[in-house]
């Protein structure tokens, strides 16, 4: 399998595509001036204790308080103006933060919607091969790692650098690597976590940023099979060669400059791609298709034949489908960063061998994906139930926003029901400003000629039942739903 990294970086801000076999698999998005907050290390301000809740919002320095549940409070917080590293065993809210204390938290899911900033006090500072974790003083290993003779051979590498400071999670990454790099990797996030805590006695909120998108990525693709990662901008590139040089040696040598005229996006269709990815419909090669909703609780993926007619039996038609949706479904959940609860309503499948089939397909195409994936059984109503970690917003999320017409209701009033409405309001006003000359109506272009069309006779009607004349008047800057009706 080829796979290749394309950085396109601008003023306003960075994209970051991978493809898989000429095939664009996941896109990051980070706009300058509106950059992620997971990772970042806050100095925060407890503004509210929810006893019903059992959370507090935190100010952190943003404009929505962030929220911090109690079973995100862990081991290591800040009273008093201190770090307390002794455990802390009680669960309720009100006696593990107070109104106006000040602790130290790390953002672990963005602003999404109308939601502020997800919080713990259970900090964790990433590097190449080791995570950093003040709240602890025990060594753990990542459970891609599977060898285990290579686990315990790194355990006891890394026991070592463990201490009253903190402890460390070993990346899947770390698989392989001599001691001689994890000692390197320890000792940066021990200086790392000692220049965060000398900032604790200042007043500043931000404590730590995560690193910028670009960095961030290749921190985080270590250990994944790339073939080139390809940058548009010369400074950039300078500034990725000197991070690689220092933190992701075996990454330094892939890095090349992008030279050509053709935006770098445009290599691999990415930009269509990224338009694809906004719509509902997603065509699947046999003919089948899948619809994809996103809604405030849930995700749903709704399977469809469609064009598809097989070429044996109806089960074999639905089966196949089923199992091209698998895979189709691994890769939209990642291009599109959807997360939390979603559903998938797979054609119904008479056989249960189908049935594991299809699963076994889901969580094989799932295997590749970087962010942790959870895949229920089949429910009694056919439904596959599955969850996916979500930390930042999707990508519809980033790129749009409600619409202002159907205020995300994806749907508006038909000119028919907007003219009845019209018809009402006129009998309502003609009522009350029994005394007026004339009543203005005031509408969009094509409910105007609904009115005039379609519903001349009612109007008609109308105008000689309420015994004042009626004007039609058409504004241009008026959505179908919107009219108003004037007594002149």
């Amino acid at each position: 399998m080829s796979a290749e990294l394309l950085i396109n970086v601008t003023p306003s801000g960075s994209r970051v595509a991978l493809i898989e076999n000429g095939i664009l698999q996941e896109i990051h998005i980070e706009r300058h001036t509106k950059r992620g907050l997971v990772g970042n290390i806050y100095r925060g301000k407890v503004s509210r204790v929810l006893p019903g809740m059992q959370a507090a919002f935190v100010d952190i320095g943003l404009d929505k308080a962030a929220f911090l549940h109690a079973s995100d409070i862990a081991i290591h917080s800040e009273v008093e103006d201190e770090v307390s590293v002794n455990p802390i065993e009680k669960r309720d809210i009100r006696e593990l933060v107070r109104d106006g204390q000040n602790i130290v938290v790390q953002v672990v899911k963005d602003q999404i919607g109308t939601k502020g900033a997800r919080l713990t006090t259970d900090i964790t500072i990433p590097s190449r091969y080791l995570v950093f974790m003040p709240s602890v003083e025990h060594v753990g290993v990542s459970q891609r790692i599977e060898d285990a003779a290579e686990r315990e051979r790194l355990k006891a590498l890394v026991q070592g650098f463990c201490s009253e400071e903190g402890g460390f999670i070993l990346r899947t990454a770390a698989e392989g690597v001599k001691e001689q790099e994890l000692t390197q990797d320890a000792d940066f996030l021990k200086r790392l976590w000692q220049k965060i805590r000398s900032r604790m006695k200042n007043k500043s909120h931000i404590l730590y940023e995560d690193l910028p998108l670009a960095r961030r990525v290749l921190r985080d693709f270590v250990g994944t099979q790339l073939d080139r990662i390809r940058i548009d901008s010369k400074l950039s590139l300078q500034e990725l060669q000197q991070f690689t040089e220092e933190y992701v040696p075996e990454l330094h040598k892939l890095l090349e400059y992008y030279p050509g005229e053709r935006p770098i996006f445009d290599l691999y269709d990415v930009e269509n791609e990224c338009q694809r990815s906004l719509e509902r419909r997603v065509d699947l090669k046999s003919g089948g298709y899948l619809i994809i909703d996103q809604t405030e609780a849930m995700t749903t993926i709704d399977i469809n034949t469609g064009a598809f007619v097989g070429h044996h039996n109806l089960e074999e038609t639905i089966f196949k489908t089923n199992m091209e949706a698998s895979q189709a479904i691994a890769r939209q959940l990642r291009l599109r960063n959807l997360g939390g609860i979603i559903i998938i309503d797979f054609i119904d499948m008479l056989h249960e061998d189908h049935q594991r089939q299809v699963l076994k397909s889901l969580e094989k195409h799932l295997a590749k994906d970087h962010a942790k994936t959870q895949v229920f059984d089949v429910s009694p109503l056919g439904l596959v139930e599955m969850t996916r970690k979500r930390t930042r917003e999707s990508l519809e999320h980033v790129l749009c926003e409600t619409c202002l017409t159907c205020h995300g209701r994806g749907s508006h009033k038909t000119t028919e029901t907007v003219c009845h409405e019209i018809l009402r309001e006129i009998l309502r006003e003609a009522r009350i400003y029994d005394e007026a000359q004339q009543l203005l109506v005031m509408a969009n272009q094509d409910v105007i000629d609904r009115l005039l069309d379609e519903e001349a006779a009612s109007l008609a009607e109308l105008e000689t039942f309420v015994k004042i004349p009626v004007k039609l008047q058409v504004e241009a800057h008026f959505s179908q739903e919107t009219y108003d009706v004037v007594p002149v």
